[in-house]
């Protein structure tokens, strides 16, 4: 090219400010810069004289080298840059100007040099690996699971969620001794917490104690997750005694004793035990970190020896009990932390801050005012030792002069202008060391749980929005409500606390026999003398005594609420969780004939909110979870004969689809009460054409089949499903509603894949009605474990998940993986070509090349609960591997196989030589002889194998006994039929709580008879409101219900009677049903209500509203009453039918009223009566 490179010098490439490296030391190269960084003021070092600093430059006197450098100054022509260009060729200034203007000032190349530096930078990144973080911003890093973090977790050898949960506390590194008694400790701290809500007979409180200290060791050193424990470890959870029995003279062979055993620790257990795990080591943490800065207060001050730190810190066991210490330790040596702290930062090291200013009380505890302190006889913490009774009791002792007298003598001027400031200062001293006092915090603490009780007070906010219907009506007036009852229902709480976050109410704690403890008190601090000088100083003590309480109790009332919140929000969690586990806790719907656990063929239809010419959506999956058909139906209501009625235009097509796909069950689900129509309709059709189930085998070996089963489903699944993205994404070309149709399917063939693929959408669906009082996070923890308790019940098929994403869900579920895990696992498994023939190859054992997906403590955790089918023409194909056993017992399982096939040593290791490992288990298996292994006595296995290894393994022996028998049997409940109730809820929206006998609803008027009227609510169920319900004067020879309502007027109406299996309700148009307001009942123990206030409230909102009227207020309880004037009257009439009326009160005054009726269009008139 004729085209030259351009590059610039190697000066450039360095910043201007960049420091010269070792490097440039002997470099010809000056520096362009000065110290302040500005370059333009020197000579470009270019075009200096080369010489110039040849000869070494005579040193002088500061005086004469100032005068030199002034002299210079002089000289120099300026500070502004000097052109070199101009410097060499000696032109002037027109000169120059023309020679630039001829060949330019040297920048036009400039945009070529951008460009070649671009293309540099851009090379540069060819050449540098790409990353995931080039690609995609942090947070779409942090989503995906993608961060450097993320792959930390993955490739740990350590199961994920115990990872995760343990993110915020250090890593253990203890010796075996040090773990021992770590373990010891948190054993009797976890026990200590749990034993009060076990209330175990006294003989299982040690034995107790041993399961819990099995579960710590199984979870904090063998790292083995809690569904392990549960099926693996259950030997561990039980407790054994040997009860001796009475000698039997007739058979001297019965067994001398019975085993009598007890499990100590269900399911729920083991996951409290896991967050109490958790809470211990941040306890210790706290303990650890507040003990090291008491040792290093003890290092500097040697006189140091604070018997708090001494008795407090051991007896600790919640960390409300630390962190009184902490705070104790801060105000009492907070000159001393700081001390220290700066010494520590001098010895790291690190920079030192400047030491600030002494708090106040340092100042007060260094100055004349703590004379006055230690003068009232008795230390902060000498009284709570006297009134928590510990140790021998201190005496108060009196001084020689009165309080005030000692201070005049203790002012000096200098800090205190006036005794009373000094007095002042001593008191709030001693009322700050009783309030900072570890032991007062203690006493108080325990009296208010014992005795406290929660008052609820209305603000003036509250008193105006909390009326009757409200829901926190139910606690606006509630008084002395106890700890006890609030934990017993801890919604209430909640609700309380949030009606005050809204500024509704207040919420108060108060000790319920707070005089006779704070009398207590006066006693544990006053002097047992008498005189007046004694008195003198009672006086005083109790004035400090009362301030320091009111602190206190601000401080322990905050922490009394906030753990009963914890412990409230805990227990709904806990609810939510139980109500998610026994939805879990269904097999797939079970088509008659069938064995439990057999997947169904379902054809689904919903009619979705069931409005006049709404289509009819339906779907047909079969077994294998794939939509093989969909379509709309438009009419499939049957005929009348007798009426000469035709079936609908699409029965027949309804019958032929059933006919041609044969389905084992029909679904039915919608958004209305229309469905059961829809529901009805389908049954009669299935009745009248004889439709039938799937056929099937009787025990005699007969064919026999069904009426085919329609089920109304559970749709609160395919509700958040037919809307979403990942309906779209899977089925692109259907209507919504028949996607909501596909999800009712799925649902009946496996409702625990259907919730699993909600992902974090699960807190959408409620569980519990006080769902909404806790935050999500937390119902998604507790969430999270009856899923993993699910899937590791009933297993996952490794294979299937590599091949369904459905499936695939699941396993981030089980035991020792995670969502991160689990695609890990997968990515591996695909890459190892997609399938495995054994469990042992996910940890890269086999005779096939295959790379681990996971490591060996993941596959301890995970292997029994990832099973592969068994195919008996694979070679490698274990049967084991089929079942829940562990592979840690394959061994056992097969000798107890060689014995019940009697096969010694000789026959087993020729078995094994021939067909390899699992040869003895296939031997059984092909020649169906499971059975025998009922005649097998496992309890002599189990003390054999304890007395050889020392291991536990009863429920081990009867598990594997039952695996080779049933390969992982379905141990879940049935499927779930939804109850009447349910049904009824989840079509209109209502609850017991929400519509319930008593009320006084809207309705709208469908038509009037002369007999009666048909109604609808606003949830949609049909209402009839008999003769003798009606009105006065309407009916019974009275006037006609038509010319009263006309159709699709809305009228109040007092429910009476509701049938949710029908939909359908009584209801009351009488005034003196009208007349009776609804009113809730509330659970409340006498003394609770504060029924004055109550009354007081009432009245004065009724005279309040009396003087914005300027009349008092009329109760008329009467349907066509109405607190309008004429213009009010006259706008609501107008969308009335003709001849409506409204009765009002009058303007001429309370011996009154007013009757505004529509004449016609337009037309009324006003009636005084």
């Amino acid at each position: 090219s004729k085209f030259k490179r351009l590059k610039r010098g190697h000066r450039e490439d360095r910043d201007r400010n960049e420091a010269r490296g070792i490097d440039d030391i002997f470099s010809d190269d000056e520096e362009m810069a000065d110290t302040d960084g500005r370059a333009y003021g020197r000579e470009p070092r270019a075009y200096a004289d080369e010489f110039a600093d040849f000869i070494e430059e005579d040193e002088f006197p500061d005086e004469e080298r100032e005068a030199m450098r002034d002299a210079a100054e002089v000289r120099r022509p300026g500070r502004g840059y000097v052109d070199p260009l101009r410097m060499q060729s000696g032109l002037d200034e027109s000169a120059q100007e023309d020679m630039m203007a001829a060949f330019g000032d040297g920048t036009e190349y400039d945009w070529a040099l951008q460009l070649q530096e671009e293309g540099d930078e851009n090379q540069e990144g060819l050449d540098k690996p790409l990353e995931l973080k080039d690609v995609f911003e942090p947070s779409q890093l942090a989503d995906r699971m993608l961060t450097e973090a993320d792959n930390i977790i993955r490739n740990t050898d350590v199961p994920e969620r115990y990872q995760i949960a343990r993110q915020p506390f250090r890593e253990m590194e203890l010796s075996d001794e040090e773990m021992n008694a770590r373990m010891q400790e948190e054993t009797h701290w976890i026990s200590n917490f749990l034993l009060p809500k076990k209330r175990l007979d006294r003989d299982l409180v040690e034995p107790f104690r041993e399961v819990v200290g099995h579960v710590l060791r199984f979870m904090n050193v063998e790292e083995l997750e809690i569904p392990f424990i549960l099926h693996n470890r259950k030997d561990y959870l039980i407790h054994e005694e040997r009860v001796p029995l009475s000698p039997n003279p007739n058979d001297p062979d019965a067994p001398q004793h019975e085993i009598k055993a007890s499990r100590l620790l269900q399911n729920s257990d083991l996951w409290e035990i896991y967050e109490l795990d958790l809470k211990y080591r941040a306890f210790v943490e706290k303990r650890e970190a507040l003990s090291r800065s008491i040792e290093s207060i003890r290092d500097a001050m040697t006189d140091s020896n604070d018997e708090i730190f001494n008795d407090m810190i051991p007896a600790a066991v919640t960390m409300e009990e630390l962190q009184d210490v902490q705070d104790y330790l801060h105000f009492q040596y907070a000159a001393q932390l700081k001390d220290t702290t700066v010494y520590d930062a001098e010895t790291n090291g690190t920079q030192k801050r400047a030491r600030g200013t002494r708090n106040v009380w340092d100042k007060v505890r260094a100055g004349q005012a703590y004379h006055m302190v230690r003068a009232f006889g008795i230390s902060a913490d000498a009284l709570a030792q006297n009134a928590l009774k510990v140790g021998t009791r201190q005496y108060t002792e009196d001084p020689t002069e009165r309080p005030d007298d000692m201070a005049d003598k203790l002012v000096d001027g200098a800090e205190y202008s006036s005794s009373q400031q000094l007095l002042a200062a001593a008191k709030a001293m001693f009322a700050e060391e009783l309030a900072q006092s570890p032991r007062m915090r203690k006493l108080l603490r325990q009296n208010f749980y014992m005795d406290g009780v929660f008052d609820c007070f209305r603000t003036e906010k509250g008193l105006k929005r909390i009326d009757e219907e409200h829901p926190y009506y139910e606690f606006k007036y509630l008084r002395g409500k106890d700890l006890r009852s609030i934990v017993a229902k801890p919604e209430l709480f909640l609700r309380m606390l949030k009606a005050e976050d809204e500024g509704l109410v207040e919420v108060r704690v108060r000790m319920e026999v707070w005089d006779r403890f704070k009398d207590s008190l006066y006693k544990n601090i006053m002097s047992d003398n008498f005189s007046e000088l004694a008195d003198a100083w009672n006086a005083l003590r109790r004035e400090v005594l009362d301030m320091a309480l009111e602190k206190l109790t601000r401080t322990i009332v905050k922490g009394v609420k906030e753990n009963l919140k914890t412990e409230c929000e805990a227990q709904i969690a806990r609810a939510c969780r139980e109500e998610y586990a026994n939805k879990l806790d269904q097999a797939p719907y079970k088509p008659r004939g069938m064995v439990l656990g057999t997947t169904p063929r379902v054809l689904a239809l919903s009619n979705g909110a069931g409005k006049r010419n709404d289509a009819i959506c339906w779907a047909y999956v079969d077994e294998n979870g794939r939509v093989l058909e969909n379509g709309k139906f438009v009419d499939i209501r049957m005929g009348n004969k007798e009426k000469f009625l035709p079936d609908g235009a699409d029965v027949g097509a309804f019958v032929d689809l059933v006919e041609r796909r044969k389905p084992d069950v029909v679904a039915v689900s919608g958004f209305s009460v229309e469905t059961r129509r829809l529901y009805k309709d389908l049954q009669e059709i299935i009745e009248s054409h004889d439709l039938r189930g799937t056929p099937y085998e009787e025990e005699d070996g007969s064919e026999q089949s069904d009426k085919l089963d329609i089920v109304i489903t559970n749709d609160e699944v395919a509700r958040l499903y037919y809307t979403s993205d990942r309906a779209t994404a899977e089925h692109p070309t259907v209507p919504p509603l028949t996607r909501y149709c596909i999800a009712l399917a799925r649902y009946m063939q496996s409702p625990l894949k259907e919730y699993a693929a909600l992902g974090r959408d699960i807190t959408s669906i409620s569980f519990t009605p006080n769902q909404t009082l806790i935050p999500q996070e937390k119902v998604l923890k507790h969430l999270e474990m009856a899923m993993i308790e699910t899937v590791n019940l009933v297993g996952v098929d490794v294979n299937e998940a590599v091949s369904d994403s459905y499936t695939a869900n699941l396993l981030q579920y089980v035991s020792g993986l995670g969502p991160r895990k689990a695609a890990h696992l997968l990515k591996v498994v695909n890459s190892n070509g997609g399938d495995l023939n054994t469990r042992y190859e996910l940890i890269g054992v086999s005779d096939r090349s295959r790379r681990a997906a996971v490591g060996p403590k993941i596959f301890e955790n995970c292997a029994s609960f990832l099973y592969i089918n068994y195919d008996d023409s694979e070679p490698d194909s274990d049967y084991l591997d089929n079942t829940r056993v562990h592979p840690e017992d394959y061994e056992t399982a097969r000798k107890i196989v060689a014995d019940t096939l009697d096969m010694d040593e000789e026959d087993v290791k020729a078995e094994i030589d021939e067909a390899g490992p699992n040869a003895v288990v296939r031997k059984l298996i092909k020649d169906d002889a499971q059975d025998k292994l009922n005649d097998l006595v496992l309890d002599d296995y189990a003390e054999e194998i304890l007395r050889k290894i020392g291991l536990k393994k009863k429920a081990t022996l009867e598990l594997i006994r039952g695996e080779l028998q049933q390969p992982y049997e379905e141990l879940r409940r049935s499927f779930y039929l939804l109850s009447t109730d349910e049904v009824f809820t989840m079509l209109t929206g209502e609850t017991k709580e929400s519509l319930t006998a008593g009320m006084i609803v809207p309705v709208s008027i469908k038509r009037t008879f002369p007999d009666h009227i048909d109604v609808k609510l606003d949830c949609g169920i049909d209402g009839t409101v008999n003769e003798q319900d009606f009105p006065a004067g309407v009916g019974n020879g009275g006037a006609e219900p038509r010319h009263v309502w006309q159709t699709h007027q809305t009228v109040q109406a007092k429910l009476l009677e509701i049938e949710p299996k029908r939909f359908t309700a009584r209801l009351s148009l009488r005034e003196d049903d009208l007349r009776e307001p609804f009113r809730r009942e509330f659970d409340h123990e006498p003394g609770q209500w504060d029924e004055q206030q109550e009354a007081q409230d009432k009245k004065e909102a009724l005279l309040e509203k009396d003087a914005k009227t300027g009349r008092a207020q009329r109760v008329i309880k009467h349907p066509l009453f109405r607190p309008f004037n004429s213009a009010q009257a006259e706008e609501y009439l107008g969308s009335q039918a003709q001849g409506d009326v409204v009765i009002r009160p009058s303007s001429k005054g309370l011996d009154h009223l007013a009757v505004t009726w529509k004449v016609s269009e337009n037309v009324f008139q006003h009636i005084d009566v």
